[in-house]
């Protein structure tokens, strides 16, 4: 009888990048260009939405989808702009805690990886610029494989880039519906809330 994932030993920590490793709201973008709290609210929930933007996370490209955008509100083309031209702006910073995490586990020799639902273009605009990821062996980016969380396919290609066992990974993300997805792949899974969570749960797995 084979152990269930649950139990299995981690050999190696898979983190998702928005959200566990860095903060990121549109808000904190539009914030300071739209100053009326109504008329903010309006735009993040029906002009530059989050749910627009997952196209660019599924492979779309920046130009097409900004154009698109603008011929729908023409009233709101140079604020559409914004979000191409400045995007690292919607990401204040890293979240409270998650990098010291990231180091001890990187000094304590676990291999550790990543899965991000992230643009081609924004990841190429922000990824040089955060020494962080030096300590990842393999990033899979949504973007660049036209594949986005939460579909299987995105974790059977990590399982072959990253070249280990579903069931000897965790996989860390705030989402709920990519967690109930890597399990059913076999992997094993920490539904993030904060870095305090995600050290006890290392802890107890004798990570760290």
């Amino acid at each position: 009888m084979s152990t269930p994932a649950s139990l299995r030993p981690v050999e190696a920590v898979v983190f998702d990048v928005g959200r566990v490793l860095f903060e990121w709201d549109l808000r904190h973008l539009y914030a300071p260009l739209i100053p009326d709290p109504e008329e903010l609210d309006w735009f993040l929930a029906h002009v530059v939405t989050e749910e627009w933007h997952f196209q660019h996370d599924q492979g779309r490209g920046t130009a097409e989808m900004v154009a698109e955008r603008q011929a729908k509100f023409p009233g709101h083309a140079d604020l559409i702009a914004v979000w191409a031209s400045r995007f690292n702006d919607s990401i204040p910073g890293p979240v409270p805690g998650s990098f010291a995490l990231v180091e001890a586990l990187h000094g304590a020799g676990v291999p550790l990886y990543a899965i991000t639902n992230f643009g081609a273009e924004f990841w190429a605009g922000f990824r040089p610029h955060q020494p962080i990821f030096d300590c990842f062996r393999n990033i899979v980016v949504s973007g660049e494989e036209k594949i986005a969380k939460p579909d299987p396919r995105i974790y059977r290609l990590a399982e072959q880039r990253f070249g280990r066992e579903p069931g000897a990974m965790l996989f860390v993300d705030d989402n709920p519906a990519n967690i109930a997805a890597v399990e059913a792949c076999g992997w094993q899974g920490h539904l993030f809330a904060n870095a305090a969570g995600l050290e006890a749960d290392l802890r107890r797995r004798g990570l760290i």
